[in-house]
């Protein structure tokens, strides 16, 4: 959680700056997030390939790429399940 705090407070502290400095943002908020969205699809295009002509199919070379983990990051309290859930079977074990 806490990366999306900074995110959202960095955001915030440039938009301030800009509205002090009596200037636009330099792109409307969906196109600058269709933006990021292309680079972060964009930084996968090498790993898949090459899984891909290692003879992987699509899907299999983006789970070997790790695509869904890096275009979506660790969502906001999924560590806690998968802490409780790790402590849950230690116990068990015990």
């Amino acid at each position: 959680m806490r990366p999306y705090v900074i995110s959202l407070g960095a955001g915030l502290l440039v938009g301030v700056l800009y509205s002090l400095l009596n200037v636009r943002s330099p792109a409307p908020p969906l196109v600058a997030l269709v933006g990021l969205l292309g680079i972060l699809i964009g930084e996968q295009i090498i790993p898949v390939s090459k899984h891909m002509l290692a003879g992987l199919p699509l899907v299999g070379a983006c789970r070997e790429a790790g695509c869904v983990a890096h275009l979506f990051g660790m969502l906001p309290g999924r560590h806690q399940v998968n802490a409780a859930t790790t402590e849950h079977v230690v116990e068990k074990r015990s």
